[in-house]
């Protein structure tokens, strides 16, 4: 809880030095972010690296465990046509598209708005925006709750990348490799179910 609130602090204090410009704009483009993520995938590969126990423990995976990105889509894409029940001023193929970002918020809204106008996209961009941070936010609950493959499934596209250092922490190191293949499953599914969904 205090990792996520520590996260938390410092997403607010990036809010408010864009807001207030504290930080000068030419060290806000998206190459900043980008670097900066390499370096965290960096930390990452190195705890990983140096704990030999992770890189035996792979062999040992069980491959069912291979299933969870196709578990993680048909789950959410349930969620959605739920929720679209009580969006009725919403059609099911909205919901459907919006929820297939998968949390790739960057991707799935410019698909989006391509298709089905700047509304929608912008719905698409803070619903997935939500599921990553909900899944920065609440990885030790959702790990605590309900399994540590659960804070994997919720975060999307997300888990080889921006949620990883936080699965990593809370699932542990034994299941890094299944949440790296889970994010790139899921990324890779991204456009397709995107686009599907806004052509229906």
């Amino acid at each position: 809880m205090k990792g996520s609130i520590i996260m938390v602090g410092f997403f607010a204090a990036g809010i408010i030095s864009g807001l207030y410009l504290i930080i000068p704009p030419n060290l806000t483009d998206n190459s900043l972010s980008y670097y900066a993520l390499c370096g965290l995938m960096l930390f990452v590969g190195i705890s990983v690296g140096s704990d030999t126990k992770t890189l035996k423990s792979l062999r040992h995976l069980n491959p069912r465990l291979m299933l969870l990105p196709l578990a993680t889509i048909a789950g959410t894409l349930a969620g959605c046509s739920a929720a679209s029940c009580l969006l009725q001023h919403r059609a099911l193929t909205d919901c459907l598209a919006i929820g297939s970002g998968m949390g790739y918020y960057s991707l799935s809204s410019i698909f989006i708005t391509q298709y089905k106008g700047a509304e929608l996209g912008t719905i698409a961009l803070l619903a997935n925006i939500f599921r990553e941070i909900i899944t920065l936010l609440c990885a030790p609950f959702i790990a605590r709750h309900f399994g540590l493959l659960a804070p994997i499934a919720a975060g999307g596209a997300t888990t080889m990348d921006t949620t990883l250092p936080i699965i990593t922490q809370v699932s542990g190191q034994k299941l890094v490799f299944v949440s790296i293949f889970h994010g790139f499953v899921t990324d890779f599914c991204v456009p397709f179910l995107v686009t599907f969904f806004c052509l229906l």
